[in-house]
């Protein structure tokens, strides 16, 4: 049997390439983007009562990736990249299906009429998700049922743990400059993006695309203790 999947929306995202994008969403609040509908997606009465649900689900296509097909065994970053585990046991963005999904803030909601056409955005926070992900359906995050109070997964037990960040004078005056939310900065980074088996190397240079800015950063190691210091703003 074969289905077809079409996308109601897009993602307008502060991330824009999957390198330093968090994992999971929640973990930076001052991620925000914009959902997109497209027609005939995009009328007010799909979404009304949504604006009384504080959080939502957002079913989307894991569309960089489906092209490259999908593995029986991954390697999750939460294992240090190394330890084999089952697909179905992860996250893994390869799936047979290339579906993902995602809780996020609902902020707001826009109703705008452009040229006669009419279009309905959600505006949200909390995102994990990067620019022009395709959304496939979205759904209201109910507490009661979808919050598991005892639900365990042994290998992801808490938050992953943060590294402290901090700035450069040079990337202090890019931020004036460019005018960039350095909260969102810092809490993206202090996740420690760069892939598990890199050792800390000052003079490895990183690089990602956050908001309009491509920010540089390199690891140090200060008194045992590894610091990110953000270069530049670009």
């Amino acid at each position: 049997m074969i289905f077809e999947i079409t996308p109601i929306a897009f993602v307008e995202s502060c991330y824009k390439e999957k390198f330093a994008t968090p994992r999971q969403s929640g973990l930076v609040i001052e991620a925000k983007g914009r959902i997109v509908f497209i027609p005939p997606y995009n009328s007010p009465d799909a979404v009304a009562g949504l604006e009384n649900c504080s959080h939502i689900w957002l079913e989307f296509i894991f569309h960089q990736c489906i092209d490259q097909g999908w593995k029986k065994k991954v390697r999750p970053p939460r294992l240090g990249g190394n330890e084999k585990m089952g697909v179905f046991a992860t996250r893994a963005t390869h799936r047979p299906n290339g579906l993902g999904l995602s809780a996020v803030k609902l902020d707001g909601i826009e109703y705008k009429t452009e040229k006669g056409e009419g279009s309905v955005i959600l505006n949200v926070s909390g995102l994990d998700l990067i620019e022009g992900t395709p959304i496939i359906d979205v759904k209201p995050y109910i507490p009661y049922s979808d919050k598991v109070e005892d639900a365990k997964y042994p290998f992801a037990q808490h938050k992953p743990n943060v590294v402290k960040v901090v700035f450069s004078e040079q990337a202090k005056r890019d931020l004036i400059k460019k005018n960039e939310d350095a909260k969102l900065i810092e809490h993206v980074l202090a996740l420690d993006p760069k892939p598990a088996f890199h050792n800390i190397d000052s003079e490895r240079i990183y690089g990602a695309n956050l908001n309009n800015s491509n920010v540089t950063w390199h690891y140090l190691s200060v008194d045992n203790e590894v610091l990110i210091e953000v270069l530049g703003l670009n």
